[in-house]
């Protein structure tokens, strides 16, 4: 699953910073807003991937502890040593309390599942942006014709139904952490039958998730953009906030610049100017690409599990 993550940020970045400088309509509230561009867009998406990441290997390093030698929760009798088994299985610590070792039953799951659960957030964001952004009404956004699928009675019809998919088992997804604390909400310490029925919501959130970034793996190179998509006069009011912001670095004070071009646009005489500078960090013209980049690989590099492999590679001779 990290792996894929790694693979699919990769993407994001690779049409980051090939599209940096093809300006898009930022919206806010589903209106006009102000400027965006590709390489934000796409930079976002890799961006809270990085993030995603860092919740992951959190969940990894929850889970690369012990449990084994608690038997029924109470520990046992026999001399065993759980440090030796910890040892000979790769695992990066020990669950010491025999009763807490028995108590994660659940609160694993629900930490692995709420990592899940963000990842799933972050593709399910990407999709619905991608259904929006292929309407014809917007048609800033294409896929080839063969990742489309027609209408039984519609023959002009291109629906994004791959992304539709993603974007419905991505939600179901994000309901699966609460649907285990329901679970295990009530429970008092100790081992209850209730438990068994972690694993069928479970076991499914790891295969959802993987073909979920399996498909976004195909998807994103093969997405193709429109250019001068802001050339089209209804886009004029994105630069309003552009016009303030001139007018204020000339020394007009903002509420003034404000009411100003408020006024013009009122007016119909607002003239935008649709040169964009922005500089600071993050921004359409400082995507920060190789600091995003850099705090994904800090996050992928957390999960390491050659020791967990070469334990069981010595176990199995």
């Amino acid at each position: 699953m990290a792996a894929l993550t790694k693979q699919l940020f990769d993407a994001f970045q690779e049409q980051s910073e090939t599209n940096k400088d093809v300006l898009l309509p930022g919206y806010t509230h589903l209106q006009v807003a102000m400027p965006s561009s590709f390489g934000l867009w796409f930079g976002a998406h890799a961006e809270s991937l990085a993030d995603d990441m860092d919740l992951l290997s959190t969940a990894f390093r929850f889970t690369n502890q012990n449990p084994l030698g608690s038997a029924a929760g109470y520990g046992s009798s026999f001399p065993i040593n759980r440090t030796r088994t910890t040892e000979l299985l790769g695992f990066e610590d020990l669950h010491y309390n025999v009763v807490y070792a028995q108590m994660t039953r659940g609160k694993t799951e629900r930490t692995v599942a709420y990592s899940i659960s963000a990842l799933a957030t972050t593709l399910m964001k990407f999709a619905a942006d991608c259904c929006l952004f292929m309407s014809q009404n917007f048609g800033f956004i294409e896929l080839p014709e063969e990742f489309t699928t027609g209408s039984s009675i519609m023959p002009h019809k291109k629906n994004p139904d791959v992304f539709e998919l993603m974007r419905g088992k991505c939600n179901k997804l994000q309901a699966i952490p609460g649907e285990l604390a329901a679970i295990t909400g009530n429970l008092t310490s100790g081992y209850f039958r209730d438990l068994q029925l972690l694993k069928e919501k479970y076991i499914y959130a790891f295969t959802e998730i993987k073909s979920c970034l399996e498909i976004a793996l195909l998807m994103v190179p093969n997405i193709s953009i429109k250019k001068g998509i802001l050339n089209n006069d209804i886009y004029d009011y994105l630069f309003s906030v552009e016009e303030v912001n001139r007018r204020v670095l000339e020394g007009t004070p903002f509420r003034e610049a404000y009411k100003q071009v408020g006024i013009e646009i009122e007016k119909g005489k607002f003239k935008p100017n649709k040169e964009v500078n922005h500089t600071h960090e993050g921004s359409l013209g400082n995507l920060c690409t190789l600091q995003i980049k850099n705090k994904m690989d800090g996050n992928y590099s957390k999960i390491d599990s050659s020791k967990i492999d070469l334990a069981v590679k010595n176990l199995l001779g």
